[in-house]
């Protein structure tokens, strides 16, 4: 029976520290913006973004086609 309830006790535990994950993070809000010749066409909704997603965000580079350039801003 103790064998069971430290199990229990043990993935309680384990769920509880990885849903503060989010909490730890760093958070900031984003947007993309589209550029044509360098000015601001389009600019799209903004949206919070955590961890590995803002990583991955911050991490992109400017993309081009063409004359539009897609870029990613974060405040």
């Amino acid at each position: 029976m103790k064998k069971i309830m430290y199990l229990f006790l043990f993935i309680l535990l384990s769920a509880g520290l990885t849903s503060c994950e989010a909490l730890l993070d760093d958070c900031k809000i984003c947007r993309l913006n589209v550029y044509e010749n360098g000015n601001l066409i389009n600019s799209m909704q903004e949206a919070e973004y955590c961890g590995a997603e803002l990583v991955t965000i911050q991490n992109t580079p400017p993309q081009t086609d063409g004359a539009i350039t897609y870029i990613w801003e974060c405040n």
